[in-house]
């Protein structure tokens, strides 16, 4: 959780009101931030001005400066309205080049024309870049920010790739030209490594360094390091370019867009914002940022009132989502229906409930009904299906004499496909973004990985080792929100000097007897009885040839059948794979199907 620094008397300033102790409290308290430590004491003996420090939601990155704290304060109370923001046509361009797609491929920029800064909005608008990098920007891995003096350089601007040593410019606060390379090594020094040294990890293994630079090939920024001391910004500048660089194209866009939603308010025109035309020519994506439209979502009525026990209407819920940002307006079409506007400082409403927990800030959860009008549900905390299902799997696979292992659910690329000799059609895995290590690449889409690393580091034990696991796999699937599907699997490995098939089978055996699942030995077209049988797939590759069958079942009487996992002896090439000098039988099923 960020905690931010404010200036007190300029808070209350802003609020118009010197509030007392408890009264701020409540205040903040009934709003959702906390005052975290009043420095009132402490500092009028140091001759100081006293200062709050609040402690702020992970997610609400508008509260992260004085400015948004102000605002939404004075929104909730009721003494302001929520800004408008306006964009004039865009004048200047940035044009990104193909070779930025290697290093941080995404870019946005704004200009905000006429702002006037004092010591105080100053100050403010450098903290707010600091508070955006180590939140949301993930000490600038994700996003980093840049802010210039327009009037000092000359566009349209141009975000490319270069080789270090082509890149030329004096740094932010230095006086001797660097080249890149050389920057970087100035920036590992001791003296530095705390600084801006604890960025430099995230470019100093490209090939190539990311730059902007204006129309004449004035360097502006090497992102996400350091800006350049010639277009630097001070209490005089009056245009300002701000320049946004990224791996990540949504937190992009909501770091540009609190940027100006916050400091455009210093502007000759409030809340006026010019865009910048963002010519990615190479992949088509051209732009305009920002993008200070409000988005739309819909909210039932009957959700927001059954989940805060409350009989409200559309207008009184309206009303309560005002204090919040929030503009809604009833549906012409649908009486259980709130359309509501959310404008550019609030991404973190992403979900109806989002609305309705504002819903609930606006009426005040003291306000709240208590007991049954609240809810008419017991709250009494059961097991889910598929984990009662699993702890079934657990106590038969024990009581057979096997041990749980629980490895985790990441791997690396080969051992979920080429250790075990399987081709990746890039249909079904799900692959990290960004991995940290070779090690953690993917989400396993069979547990077998995790079990033969676990016998890895135990082959050393008595033989045999028997070993089981119940938990997740992971599978794309285009067809829900989130892309992708967890799928509850149980898997068991007997390793010995001998591949013990026989023994795995029996296992098998054990397991669907406990499920009250008979063997059908003659599973021709002539029975469709409930029960399970196998037969051997040879498109198994991760067993030996002529030695894999997948285990078929049948969950009712004169139902079709399904493959619900397989079994084998494991390939002689996986067992090397994972440095195991043994044989081997495998057997996973997927545990949903007998939910």
């Amino acid at each position: 959780m960020p905690t931010i620094t404010v200036n007190k008397q300029q808070l209350f300033d802003l609020l118009g009101k010197n509030y007392t102790q408890d009264e701020f409290d409540e205040l903040t308290f009934q709003f959702g931030v906390e005052i975290d430590e009043d420095t009132t004491e402490e500092a009028l003996k140091l001759g100081e001005e006293p200062e709050f420090k609040i402690d702020i939601g992970a997610n609400r990155y508008d509260l992260l400066c004085i400015e948004g704290i102000a605002q939404s304060l004075n929104e909730y109370l009721g003494r302001a309205e929520t800004p408008k923001y306006t964009t004039v046509p865009a004048t200047t361009k940035l044009i990104i080049d193909k070779s930025t797609e290697e290093v941080r491929p995404y870019a946005a920029a704004a200009i905000l024309r006429g702002i006037t800064f004092t010591e105080k909005n100053y100050a403010s608008f450098i903290a707010l870049q600091d508070k955006l990098h180590s939140n949301i920007c993930r000490n600038r891995s994700l996003v980093a920010i840049g802010t210039h003096d327009i009037d000092t350089v000359e566009g349209p601007f141009h975000y490319n790739g270069l080789a270090p040593k082509d890149i030329k410019f004096i740094p932010l606060n230095q006086t001797e030209e660097f080249t890149a390379d050389k920057l970087i090594e100035f920036y590992k020094t001791p003296e530095q490594k705390n600084n801006i040294g604890r960025f430099v990890h995230i470019i100093e293994d490209f090939p190539i360094y990311p730059v902007i630079s204006d129309n004449n090939g004035v360097v502006c920024s090497l992102p996400p390091l350091i800006n350049s001391e010639h277009s630097k910004i001070s209490l005089d500048t009056r245009n300002v370019l701000i320049e946004c660089t990224a791996t990540d194209k949504t937190k992009l866009e909501i770091v540009l867009n609190q940027m100006v939603a916050m400091f455009s308010r210093y502007c000759d025109k409030p809340f006026s914002i010019e865009p910048v035309e963002i010519v990615s020519e190479h992949n088509g994506q051209s732009r305009t940022t920002p993008n200070v439209n409000v988005r739309h979502m819909d909210a039932s009525i009957k959700y927001i009132n059954s989940a805060l026990g409350l009989e409200q209407s559309a207008e009184d819920i309206g009303k309560c989502l005002k204090k919040l940002s929030l503009h809604s307006t009833p549906s012409t079409e649908d009486s259980d229906v709130l359309h509501v506007e959310i404008p550019i400082t609030r991404p973190d409403v992403l979900h109806p409930c989002d609305i309705m927990e504002d819903a609930a800030i606006g009426y005040g959860y003291d306000n709240l009904p208590k007991g049954e009008k609240l809810s008419n549900a017991n709250f009494i905390a059961s097991a889910l299906p598929i984990n009662k299902i699993s702890d079934i799997f657990r106590i038969a696979s024990s009581q057979a004499s096997w041990v749980e292992v629980l490895p985790l659910t990441l791997c690396s690329h080969d051992e979920n496909f080429k250790f075990l000799r399987v081709e990746d059609d890039n249909t079904k895995a799900v692959k990290l973004a960004n991995p940290k290590t070779l090690e953690y690449q993917v989400v396993r889409t069979t547990l077998l990985p995790g079990i033969l690393k676990t016998v890895k580091e135990n082959r050393k034990h008595t033989l045999p080792i028997k070993v089981f696991e119940t938990g997740d796999v992971v599978f794309k699937n285009l067809a829900v929100e989130r892309k992708a599907s967890n799928e509850r699997h149980w898997g068991a490995v007997y390793v010995g000097k001998n591949s013990g098939f026989e023994i795995i089978q029996g296992l098998l055996g054990k397991l669907m007897q406990t499920f009250r699942t008979n063997w059908i030995a003659d599973y021709g077209a002539a029975s469709n009885s409930r029960g399970y049988w196998i037969e051997q797939d040879d498109s198994l590759t991760t067993y030996f040839p002529g030695r894999g069958a997948k285990v078929m079942f049948r969950a009712k009487e004169g139902a079709e059948p399904q493959a619900i996992g397989h079994l084998g002896v494991l390939h002689p090439e996986v067992m090397g794979n994972f440095d195991i000098p043994y044989a081997a039988s495998y057997v996973e099923l997927n545990a949903e199907v007998f939910l």
